[in-house]
């Protein structure tokens, strides 16, 4: 599997594309949630992949500070292809390393399905903010302090 960290105007159109339409097959057609899946923040983001032969199998985005929240670079759009092999937790960590290296945050958000609150708290997250809708999903806010 390889890991790979790009700014949105690095990612090859290919790329571009996997990323998409993964995104959408799972967000928005799974989850039957219409929703605006492209929503203007992709060119403010590192996006993160593991891949392989097969193609893309987990992702997430890094958000810079002041695009999702303006204290601190958010993670959103986190994905993996097959779940529950360890994929997702990887390609989290590679993400949270993009916030603390190459963003130097002192602290990362995120806007987290609830039922995914265990997951994230494993990698040291914590809930800071009630449940709350987001396109008809429950959401719980999240936060890592990395200083």
């Amino acid at each position: 599997m390889e890991l790979t960290i790009k700014r949105f105007d690095k990612l090859t159109l290919q790329e571009l594309y996997e990323i998409l339409a993964l995104r959408v097959s799972v967000f928005v057609v799974e989850q039957g949630c219409p929703y605006q899946e492209i929503d203007g923040k992709d060119p403010y983001c590192y996006h993160v992949f593991l891949r392989d032969g097969d193609g893309i199998q987990a992702y997430l985005r890094v958000v810079d500070a002041g695009v999702s929240y303006g204290d601190a670079p958010a993670i959103g759009r986190v994905i993996a292809r097959r779940r529950g092999c360890g994929l997702g937790a990887q390609v989290l960590a590679a993400g949270i390393g993009v916030a603390r290296t190459r963003l130097h945050a002192g602290k990362v958000r995120i806007g987290a399905q609830t039922y995914a609150r265990a997951f994230y708290e494993k990698a040291g997250f914590r809930q800071s903010t009630a449940e709350y809708l987001e396109d008809g999903i429950p959401h719980i806010g999240m936060v890592l302090a990395l200083e």
